[in-house]
């Protein structure tokens, strides 16, 4: 069956390319740009076929990819420059049983801190409901910092950037039909990909989906199997499947990504090519199907970083607003606080005192139902 599908398109192919020839009137450009999106739908609906063949298999094994991995970023010459963790659990998406995933990257590069965080909500088909992506590089008089919010409105994706930068910042929408968006994988859906196509241990050839590039824009991103290696990990040495990602763009150079796995799907190593950091696991993991270890899993404590977690971070918000609105109701009842206040600092900004602490204790004092003993100071 496929083979058929696959010869349909070639068919497509050629016949398109003789239509194309008619339009003479057509400019070199317009007729190249037509034929390259063609070729790019055209691997993305094989490859949509070819995961098709997997798809029973890999609904089994997204139940087994529910797990948190925890890496540590080293350097070429093995000193620790920071950590790396993922995980994916079980969650509801307005009433949608789906996938939370929790990626975070923090480390030091070059004597620069930055960081990477990603929080998203995937459905059972892998296709993302909403994703929150932040990343940070705090530089010597300026921090670079980049947040992209993606989420599913009615028929529609719509991605909001906001860039804060030295000059400013810099926001921007952009939104994309759904009808367009076949074959899409987001970062975070990448993840819980990879984990599938690790534990089946099987890459289909040529596969390709659309992606959004640093700049979002939609480009190709496309998977080959890297093969088997052996990597040492704690006092084992254990083999471990290879798979590669890149990430082609229109007006960016292409990216790519190593990514090693166990053989039940944890994450072993990655890396991005030309990067000077390597992500590396250092202690085995219970493996989920039994194959290998049974170790007492090392549990490392690892920061709360509040501010970078969905749940938490929105709490923050609300709390923040409510006492905001409790505050403000209170001045608005007692306007004798503002006239307070504004008598407290002239004075103090004439009298300029050394001890500020004993002045404004001192000043207070008579609004007291009860004065302190000793004499107050007078005005």
């Amino acid at each position: 069956m496929f083979c058929l599908v696959e010869l349909l398109f070639s068919k497509c192919m050629c016949n398109l390319r003789k239509l194309i020839s008619i339009f003479l009137s057509f400019s070199n450009n317009t007729l190249i740009y037509i034929i390259e999106r063609f070729e790019i739908h055209y691997c993305i609906w094989i490859s949509y076929c070819k995961s098709l063949m997997l798809s029973f298999a890999a609904q089994r094994d997204l139940e087994q990819c529910l797990f948190a991995d925890s890496l540590v970023t080293v350097s070429d010459s093995g000193r620790e420059l920071g950590d790396f963790s993922v995980s994916v659990t079980k969650a509801s998406y307005n009433e949608e049983l789906c996938y939370l995933l929790h990626a975070n990257s923090h480390g030091t590069i070059d004597d620069v801190p930055c960081g990477t965080s990603i929080v998203a909500y995937i459905s059972r088909k892998l296709e993302i409901l909403e994703e929150n992506h932040h990343e940070y590089v705090k530089l010597e008089k300026k921090t670079v910092d980049r947040k992209i919010h993606i989420v599913r409105q009615d028929d529609q994706l719509v991605v909001d950037r906001v860039i804060s930068e030295r000059e400013g910042v810099k926001t921007q929408t952009l939104k994309f039909p759904l009808s367009s968006l076949d074959g899409f994988v987001s970062e975070a859906s990448n993840f819980l990909l990879l984990r599938i196509m690790a534990r089946q241990k099987i890459v289909p050839e040529n596969m390709t989906f659309l992606s959004l590039d640093a700049d979002s824009g939609l480009s190709k991103s496309v998977y080959k199997a890297l093969g088997w290696q052996k990597q040492m990990v704690g006092e084992d040495l254990v083999d471990i499947f290879g798979i590669e990602r890149t990430i082609y763009s229109a007006n960016l150079s292409s990216a790519t990504w190593h990514c090693f796995f166990m053989p039940d799907g944890h994450l072993a190593s990655r890396v991005q090519l030309g990067s000077p950091a390597v992500m590396k696991l250092l202690h085995l993991p219970f493996l989920l199907d039994g194959v290998e270890k049974d170790k007492i899993p090392v549990m490392e404590k690892k920061p709360l970083i509040w501010e970078e977690d969905m749940e938490l971070y929105s709490k923050f918000l609300d709390r923040k607003e409510e006492l905001k609105a409790d505050y403000s109701s209170y001045l608005r009842q007692h306007p004798e606080l503002k006239a307070l206040l504004a008598d407290f600092l002239q004075f103090l900004l004439l009298r300029k005192p050394q001890d500020v602490f004993s002045f404004a204790r001192d000043f207070f004092a008579p609004f007291a139902s009860q004065s302190p003993p000793g004499k107050s100071q007078e005005f």
